[in-house]
């Protein structure tokens, strides 16, 4: 009953224009218009990765994770109702505007909102990015992966493994004081089952978009830097320049969407081989790169 990849992520907006723009003209998403005045924002033969959808706000609203099946989705299900979590199932209609067969939802223990599906929808004209990008690491790795609030970490990571069948990739601890006696800020890594370093990290810290970050990988380091270029011509806020993680050797940058929330751009990410993988700790976010902006409100 694991989940299997990172299907889609949902974003509400007060102003799709300005996703259509950013999702297109930046970041070299194909963009489409569908009824109800959603935004498909499309990275490979799936219809969708990323669905925009007219709200009050502006930020990042569900992950929606995939299960291998039907079988898989009902016993995930089961779990989650004999574990005590209130899980409800949505209608036909509502699954069919996910490109599912079958769709559930919940919260997990910090509040963020998780849908499970099964069952995939193809759109099968090639990908064609308007900017060029010659395309995404996707298929049985999911879109990328997420960085969620989880102030209460334990809780919340022990929801992932034990109800959604995901494990432990590794952690950073991180000294973001110049005080030595403050204490560390730890991100939990984990992944589903497939090979990305990564589909789901925590971090125990509140944001108002949210979530911390989403992350695509695109397949050349060309693409990220052309993205890198167009992001910088266009204005757009660079929450932080090109580096190098630690953990998962993505070569990126980051840029702030029209969600509030930080879309991490890169290429290169490790895959690990789960055998024989022992989870790390690490004491640095990137060997090299990677300089932040000061947060907007500075």
């Amino acid at each position: 009953m694991s989940v299997a990849s990172l299907g889609y992520l949902v974003i509400e907006s007060t102003d799709l224009a300005a996703w259509r723009k950013f999702a297109g003209e930046q970041l070299g998403f194909m963009v489409k218009d569908v009824p109800g005045g959603a935004l498909w924002l499309r990275t490979d033969d799936r219809p969708f990765r990323f669905l925009v959808v007219p709200g009050t706000k502006d930020g990042f609203f569900s992950a929606g994770w995939e299960l291998a099946d039907e079988a898989a989705f009902e016993a995930c299900l089961a779990a989650l109702q004999v574990g005590g979590h209130a899980v409800t199932r949505a209608d036909a209609a509502t699954a069919q505007g996910r490109c599912a067969h079958g769709l559930a939802t919940l919260k997990d223990p910090a509040g963020n909102i998780v849908e499970l599906f099964h069952g995939r929808f193809r759109d099968y004209a090639q990908f064609a990015s308007p900017q060029g990008v010659s395309g995404f690491v996707t298929g049985d790795l999911g879109l990328g992966h997420v960085v969620l609030p989880a102030p209460n970490l334990a809780e919340t990571e022990a929801f992932y493994k034990t109800f959604l069948g995901f494990a432990e990739t590794d952690e950073m601890r991180l000294q973001m004081s110049p005080n030595p006696a403050d204490p560390l800020l730890v991100i939990k890594f984990m992944h589903c089952a497939n090979p990305r370093h990564h589909s789901l990290a925590l971090m125990p810290m509140p944001v108002t978009a949210g979530a911390v970050h989403a992350m695509v990988e695109a397949r050349t380091l060309n693409d990220v830097g052309f993205a890198y270029d167009r992001c910088i011509a266009a204005g757009c806020r660079i929450a932080s320049t090109i580096g190098r993680h630690s953990n998962d050797d993505m070569v990126s940058f980051y840029v702030t969407t029209p969600g509030g929330f930080d879309m991490e751009f890169g290429c290169m990410g490790l895959q690990p081989d789960w055998s024989t993988w022992v989870p790390t700790r690490s004491l640095v976010p990137s060997i090299w790169g990677h300089q932040w902006a000061p947060p907007p409100s500075a």
